[in-house]
């Protein structure tokens, strides 16, 4: 079968890795995060949209400045050129996944850690999943 089809709600809230690759396509990419309480991505804009879904725990999404309070439940989409950042508010991990279109990451990567991602300047190849 071509294509991701699993359950991305349990799969997102037993994450432990700060970033996980899960699959990518030709023209976008599924990903899983978990940030530790007070962690955030980082501040970051990038030339595609990206799209969130929170599957656990609190945090704020700034968008171009705009702080927005977050809980399991919420989307965030991010258009290209915002500058954005996911930050966890609350006393436990907070599990999302994450869309990015076009692929942002290279197919497969795993970050335990947001040091680990910050000391890695790998970035999407052209590979896809399949």
């Amino acid at each position: 079968m071509k294509g991701y089809v699993q359950d991305i709600e349990s799969i997102a809230t037993s994450n432990e890795d700060f970033r996980q690759v899960l699959y990518t396509a030709r023209h976008c990419q599924l990903v899983v995060m978990a940030l530790k309480p007070q962690e955030e991505i980082g501040a970051e804009v990038h030339k595609l949209d990206q799209f969130f879904r929170v599957e656990q725990g609190t945090g704020e999404a700034v968008l171009d400045g705009v702080r927005t309070a977050i809980r399991a439940g919420y989307a965030v989409l991010v258009p290209a050129g915002a500058r954005h950042n996911i930050i966890n508010t609350g006393a436990g991990p907070l599990k999302l996944y994450t869309i990015y279109c076009p692929p942002n990451h290279r197919d497969g990567v795993v970050h335990h850690t947001r040091s680990d991602a910050e000391a890695d300047t790998e970035h999407f190849d052209g590979t896809t999943s399949e």
